[in-house]
């Protein structure tokens, strides 16, 4: 199918019967211009901000007017935001605009351009305590995810919907099948996964696109805190004037119970997904950069995982770009597969999608490669272990396990990241130690999630630690460490559907940013070896004495081409990504007791072959510096 491109304005199709469509396929048959643009306030059935009556969410609805005229009912494509006016949407920060009587104007995003003219509506939600909704925020819990079931409910009549934010008049949603798809980038697909681990009925598809799964997982990474600030500050950045001052109680609550020390508590347990992936009734189309350091695709594995255990029907995109939407790195292709998996799920159209490759993996700037599975079917957890090398942390990596006795030792630089002890990974410098394979004689992939199991021994009463997969060797990859993440905007527009003066569904065209590097770090985690034993209850450590952790590293989908050498290297602080200790302490690893399990297309075997034959590696060598490591911005 030929995407849609209309200059605004452009004239509109006249509605067709449905036996002028084509076969599994919505056409855009009805008017953009003359569509019903309308708010609705639903009832949540909470009171979060407790001022004795229950709390209202603004629904700004558009939707086909001839279809209503012939009393044919359409799916909804939802999106629910806590950043319709604080922030904005999408590459150029869209906000809502509404004309002088509050009528809803600029929908933002290209979706009600698109999808309307094909027969759909599009709500999407003010998240209570945000724009014009009542509430608070409160950062991933039951009033962020109400506020979106709610509208799911009234959507379905089994919700109360109003004609204005305090007055009596209900309204009903009798213009819709209900079935519901809800999509979103960052905090808008994570409410998304929210709402779809909750069971809702109507809920027929999600599309979380860089989506968080456990809120823990954002702010922490196994007790080791990754940002300087906890949800409360997130909910400051969003909330309403207004929802600022009545919302110091829930303000309070997300402090008290959010530890900045990284103990998992009650507040997280409430904000895990991953828990509730057994009540997913939707089929998830699932969006990840593999370079995200926002929200890392620990997020994706893990929902992932959970969601193939229940056997829930999805398909994923993995980018090499950072925090980016698809119609922002792959514009054509994005809008075909996402026309096309809503009219399946939402339209019943059998087009065949769901029978498609499960995965759309890309390879290098522009470059695609599709899965039937994914993972593969051949995947297999693989052990490789660390070993003593030449020179003091550099070692080796590969199967066969160190001599007991075997350790390296490191000291915590606060100052230097996972790029510093790639680009020295042949070096013996004091911040890391590093275990690499000789050059591959075939290509080597990995396809999921990793885990680095470490025995140390700290010098201090407090140690965070790293551990990062790198790829040793020249490639040109998306820049994901620079502004765009990965993509550059451009000054020309291309447009999507229908549009109007106010709302045109033009946007700027981007293309890859392209940087050409030494290195390419595949997968990378962190941990507080303090909460070793006990998530919930993080302490002091006794100088000494050895602890084991086991890392999460994230998930990827990485081909280490021949000729490469893939690397372990095990540090303290990475500089940008997590928080450093009270302590800069010298740690021991155990070699013996220490090693990485990685998921191998082809297994053991392939790592086999991979290195069978391999020449020893020239020392003497030296990488140039490969990407900076940004810091992430605290938004998701």
């Amino acid at each position: 199918m030929a995407v849609l491109l209309t200059a605004p304005g452009a004239a509109h199709a006249a509605p067709a019967p449905d036996s002028a469509r084509t076969p599994g396929e919505s056409r855009p048959v009805y008017s953009y211009d003359r569509a019903v643009r309308e708010s609705v306030w639903v009832d949540t059935r909470l009171d979060g901000d407790g001022d004795g009556r229950t709390d209202r969410v603004a629904v700004d609805v558009i939707r086909p007017r001839e279809a209503a005229e012939q009393g044919l009912k359409v799916p909804v494509i939802m999106d629910a935001s806590p950043y319709y006016s604080c922030c904005g949407r999408g590459n150029e920060s869209q906000k809502k605009t509404y004309d002088a009587q509050g009528n809803p104007v600029q929908f933002p995003l290209y979706y009600d351009n698109f999808f309307v003219p094909r027969g759909y509506a599009v709500v999407l939600v003010d998240l209570a305590g945000t724009n014009r909704s009542d509430g608070c925020v409160d950062v991933g819990g039951r009033s962020d995810i109400q506020s979106a079931k709610a509208v799911v409910d009234w959507l379905n009549g089994r919700a109360h919907g109003y004609a204005s934010r305090t007055g009596p008049t209900r309204t009903t949603a009798d213009w819709t099948t209900g079935a519901v798809g809800m999509i979103g980038k960052s905090y808008d697909g994570t409410v998304a996964n929210g709402v779809a681990a909750t069971g809702v009925e109507g809920l027929r598809t999600i599309v979380p696109i860089g989506a968080i799964s456990s809120w823990y997982d954002y702010y922490f990474a196994q007790g080791a805190a990754l940002f300087g600030s906890g949800p409360d500050g997130l909910a400051d950045r969003v909330e309403s004037p207004g929802a600022r001052g009545r919302c110091q109680a829930v303000q309070r609550r997300l402090v008290e119970g959010a530890p900045r020390n990284g103990d998992w508590t009650p507040l997280w347990d409430e904000r895990d997904y991953v828990k509730d992936a057994h009540k997913v009734r939707a089929s998830v189309l699932a969006v990840h950069g593999m370079q995200d350091l926002n929200v890392r695709t620990k997020h994706f594995g893990q929902w992932w995982d959970a969601l193939a255990e229940q056997g829930v029907e999805r398909k994923v995109w993995l980018s090499q770009a950072g925090h980016v939407d698809p119609f922002d790195f792959r514009r054509d292709a994005w809008v075909r597969t996402l026309h096309r998996w809503f009219d399946h799920y939402l339209l019943g159209y059998a087009n065949g999608i769901e029978r498609e490759p499960m995965a759309d993996v890309e390879r290098a700037p522009d470059q695609w490669s599709t899965d039937r599975l994914w993972p593969p079917r051949t995947t297999r957890a693989t052990t490789l272990r660390p070993a003593a090398g030449p020179l003091p942390g550099v070692g080796t990596l590969g199967t066969e396990p160190a001599p007991p006795g075997a350790t390296e030792s490191f000291t915590d630089d606060p100052k230097q990241n996972e790029s510093d002890w790639s680009a020295h990974i042949d070096r013996t410098t004091p911040a890391k130690a590093g275990f690499t394979t000789r050059p591959l004689t075939r290509d080597l992939r990995l396809s999921g999630s990793s885990t680095v199991r470490l025995t140390l021994t700290p010098s201090t009463a407090s140690a965070h630690v790293s551990a990062v997969l790198v790829d040793l060797g020249p490639a040109a990859v998306r820049d994901y460490a620079d502004a765009g993440e990965g993509i550059r905007t451009l000054a020309d527009r291309t447009c999507w559907g229908s549009g109007t003066t106010a709302d045109t569904g033009c946007f700027k065209r981007t293309e890859a940013d392209v940087e050409n590097v030494a290195h390419t770090v595949v997968s990378r985690g962190w941990a507080d070896l303090g909460h070793a034993a006990d998530l919930s209850h993080g302490g002091p450590l006794t100088p000494g004495t050895p602890y084991t952790v086991t890392l999460d590293l994230a998930a990827t989908d990485h081909v280490v081409p021949a000729g490469h050498r893939l690397a372990l290297i095990v540090a303290g602080t990475d500089a940008g990504l997590v928080e450093p200790a009270s302590t800069t302490p010298r740690l021991t690893i155990d070699l013996r007791r220490t090693w990485a399990s990685l998921p191998l297309v082809g297994g053991p075997a392939a790592f086999s072959r991979a290195t069978r034959d391999a020449r020893p590696y020239d020392r003497d060598d030296t990488l140039r510096p490969g990407l900076r490591v940004p810091v992430p911005l605290h938004l998701p």
